[in-house]
């Protein structure tokens, strides 16, 4: 019972009452020659739950009816992830949520028997956003951290979305202005994986032999090669990890963006053109045209199923292309409405957005500003959060005002951020354009 005397000193009235309730009842149960038990063929139900939000390590006390005294019968979950029970009898338990387990439903499970709560648990996160990578001036320097110097702003007109992450934690950059491709291992070293700073060209080779014009975007395989898209010389490149640079095909339409499917292993790139299409990459110079008619896509990226989700630029709007058939659908945003709204999936409002994510949850990260010149006019200069299967809408950091700073959550800081990627962790980098930096966001 140690437990719940400590809930009874945090102070909360509603928590006080419901604590001491509990105990009381678990008192009473302790006097009884007769422990009520669960009853197996009876349903269970959740009634309450409070707190109604927390982040890890929250203590949530459930009340409802029918639960067991059998801790090692319960199973309680969050999202698919498993609160540790503290404690039950019969009508109350306290269970701990875990970190990260994100906001939803709670659903208890006795034997046979499992109920919902008809009301979500909001799980508060702390995000906290740091520098990577980066002065924070336009330029060309290797080094580690804020060393070294990158050009995502040296004409107003770049526009990368490149950033990437393997399974590794080795981060990828498109660095347009530099003309390469860059690599930020996981202790914060930058280096030029390959590409020649001095020179805007084309040429297959390793490192610093190969040469590319506009590198716009980087996306990884799970053997951990690279893949480029180069508008300015119309080609999709991979390079391996030793940073050997091959052409991989030349672009239907000017290639702006790259995805890989790692369901099939297929590379795909969009065009940031209207009419704009998607094109499937299945080997080298084997490229077929699968999606058609877009506005402007910018972001490409799939899930571990195989959908594909975009990032339409022109419209306002983040679109889902089922795996297998194609079929497309509006997940999030108003079509042709631009803002800077939170909420649910048909009311939130995009303001040009750009580059996109999506972790090994489905969730969905957009970079908030694709604006041609990645201008601090627009409204969004934000990390955007959508959530998996509801399609909800937050900020996930960042807010509507451009500037820099690291900080947490709506607190920090980005100017023009273009690029989003996540790794298998959940941790989140940011091409942040207008600062010249990688920044780096941890969710706690």
């Amino acid at each position: 019972m140690k437990t719940f005397i400590n809930i009874l000193a945090k102070g909360i009235n509603q928590y006080l009452l419901a604590g001491a309730l509990f105990i009381m009842i678990a008192f009473v149960s302790c006097k009884k020659e007769k422990v009520p038990a669960h009853d197996p063929a009876s349903p269970i139900s959740i009634s309450t739950f409070i707190p109604a939000q927390g982040s890890g390590g929250t203590e949530v006390l459930i009340s409802g009816t029918n639960f067991s005294t059998d801790t090692s019968q319960i199973s309680v979950t969050l999202n698919g992830f498993k609160l540790k029970v503290i404690g039950a009898n019969t009508k109350q338990m306290m269970v701990v949520v875990p970190k990260k387990a994100g906001s939803g439903p709670i659903v208890v499970t006795i034997g046979k028997g499992t109920a919902t709560s008809t009301d979500n648990f909001t799980y508060q996160y702390t995000r906290t956003v740091t520098t990577l990578a980066g002065s924070g001036k336009a330029g060309f320097a290797n080094g580690k951290g804020t060393d070294a110097m990158f050009d995502f702003s040296g004409q107003s007109w770049y526009r990368s979305c490149g950033v990437t992450v393997d399974d590794n934690l080795n981060v990828y950059v498109a660095d347009p202005g530099n003309h390469c491709i860059r690599k930020i291992d996981t202790a914060g070293n930058v280096s030029t994986l390959a590409g020649n700073p001095q020179v805007s060209g084309y040429a297959d080779g390793k490192g610093g032999a190969a040469n590319f014009s506009l590198p716009y975007d980087v996306a990884v395989d799970a053997q951990g090669n690279v893949y480029s898209v180069d508008p300015g010389n119309y080609d999709i490149r991979k390079i391996s990890p030793d940073g050997t640079a091959t052409t991989w095909a030349w672009g239907n339409q000017s290639p702006w963006s790259i995805a890989v499917d790692r369901t099939t292993g297929y590379i795909y790139y969009s065009s940031c053109s209207s009419p704009g299409n998607i094109y499937q990459v299945s080997a080298q110079w084997t490229t077929k045209q699968v999606i058609s008619g877009l506005n402007y896509p910018a972001g490409i990226k799939f899930d571990k199923a195989g959908n594909l989700y975009v990032s339409v630029n022109g419209d306002q709007v983040i679109r889902k292309f089922n795996a297998g058939d194609w079929k497309g659908s509006i997940i999030a945003g108003q079509l042709g409405v631009s803002g800077y709204l939170n909420g649910a999936a048909a009311t939130a409002k995009f303001a040009y957005p750009w580059g996109i994510a999506v972790d090994n949850s489905s969730n969905i990260y957009v970079a908030g500003n694709g604006t041609w010149d990645g201008g601090s006019y627009n409204p969004d200069q934000s990390i955007r959060f959508i959530q998996a299967n509801t399609f909800d809408v937050s900020t996930f950091a960042g807010s509507g005002t451009a500037g820099y700073a690291d900080a947490i959550g709506g607190s920090a800081l980005f100017s023009a951020p273009t690029g989003v990627a996540v790794d298998k962790n959940g941790t989140v980098y940011v091409l942040d354009k207008n600062n010249n930096r990688i920044r780096k966001i941890v969710s706690e």
